[in-house]
């Protein structure tokens, strides 16, 4: 454990997750305007336990944090990355430019949960004050460390106004969300949508029930050790058809039972009362217990149906989400299909700061560029909406 006074806090840097009580983390995480599931302790803990994000696999974990005696003000994890694998916003070019030039652009710092490209609050913090001093004293780790950048991924506005503050630079991408506009049915959300994506839904829902499947959905507890099981080897399975090894590892799954059971609702899809198929969703549950914030995560499937990765990944969740009340469902990274299923665009936020002042200048350009072409590109979005037209 490192640690120096900063202003009115004690920084201390320490090296894994167990040396900060759970519920000191969960509790400022909880204070924070945007939190998710994946920035909870036992998240981050069980990335690292299960082997999924530790220095063998090229994630070193750090937590930067800030102390006002015994009180937590402000923390982050970040890691220590010898790669850009896992992390959806993707810097392979600028790698590839400081390579060219003959400087190392890893190890680089990364603030943002592991293989999970969900936007949400990464600096924690009681105030803005002390989330400006804890981007302070992430710099200060960086340069003390002399490393070439440091990247916060997928930040809420706060998080981007502090770091905007401090000189990072911002980098813009989209994502496609679905926003529940209080529909009393499945039925009532498709006639918001035009005639032809609506008959397209009817249609790919149509070919997954004459294929014999339905699909049971389990939340929580009731979520049993063969069903995690099941969703695990679906997961593998996903990856390998790819031709990729999976990221997460086995043991994060039981670790998901064990320590975080609440924010996971499962769907599993059947025919003939055998398993065949699932997706994974995420959680956010607010201060009274219910859910409001669904988050697509895994799915795979034993065999290949035709339109049931729609069903799994978007109609399922969607047509949960609006039984339960629940706000929001965000379908993940990229993927422009998903505006056929009423999944509209919405910008995200990174913040990237570079050691090396031309590459900075250089960078900073290109984002400028890059961010003009986005707004092109959500206009474009736009006018291809799948909402019908007023």
């Amino acid at each position: 454990m490192l640690g120096n006074i900063r202003g009115n806090y004690v920084t201390r840097v320490l090296d894994r997750m167990d040396a900060i009580t759970p519920s000191l983390w969960d509790g400022l995480l909880a204070r924070q305007g945007a939190p998710t599931p994946f920035m909870r302790n036992a998240y981050l803990s069980a990335m690292a336990s299960s082997g999924s994000a530790t220095p063998e696999t090229g994630w070193t974990l750090h937590l930067i944090t800030l102390w006002q005696g015994d009180d937590l003000a402000a923390a982050c994890p970040v890691y220590l990355k010898s790669h850009s694998r896992g992390e959806y916003v993707f810097d392979w070019a600028w790698a590839e430019a400081y390579e060219r030039h003959g400087l190392a652009y890893y190890p680089k710092a990364l603030v943002a949960p592991p293989f999970t490209p969900v936007p949400g609050t990464r600096l924690l913090a009681v105030d803005d004050a002390a989330r400006d001093a804890l981007v302070q004293a992430l710099l200060s780790w960086c340069e003390t460390q002399q490393l070439p950048s440091l990247h916060i991924l997928f930040a809420d506005p706060k998080d981007v106004a502090a770091c905007a503050k401090a000189g990072l630079l911002q980098r813009q991408q989209v994502q496609f969300h679905w926003q529940n506009a209080a529909w009393p049915h499945f039925d009532d959300f498709l006639a918001s949508l035009n005639q032809e994506k609506r008959k397209k839904i009817r249609q790919e829902r149509r070919k997954v029930r004459d294929a014999g499947i339905t699909f049971r959905a389990i939340q929580g507890s009731d979520i049993t050790v063969s069903d995690w099981d099941f969703a695990e080897r679906c997961y593998q399975q996903t990856y390998w058809e790819h031709g990729n090894p999976p990221y997460l590892q086995p043991g994060f799954f039981e670790r998901m039972r064990q320590d975080m059971p609440d924010n996971w609702l499962l769907f599993v899809g059947e025919r003939q009362g055998q398993p065949m198929a699932m997706s994974l969703i995420g959680l956010q549950r607010n201060a009274q217990g219910q859910p409001d914030v669904a988050y697509g995560r895994y799915w795979g499937a034993l065999e290949r149906v035709d339109c049931l990765h729609f069903e799994a990944c978007y109609y399922q969740p969607i047509e949960w989400c609006i039984g339960q009340g629940v706000q929001r469902f965000e379908g993940g990274a990229q993927g422009e299909h998903k505006m056929a299923r009423a999944l509209l665009p919405t910008p995200t936020a990174s913040m990237h700061w570079l050691a090396h002042p031309g590459f900075a200048e250089a960078v900073a350009r290109f984002l400028e560029r890059e961010s003009q072409g986005v707004d092109a590109y959500m206009g474009e979005l736009q006018l291809h909406s799948p909402l019908k037209r007023s």
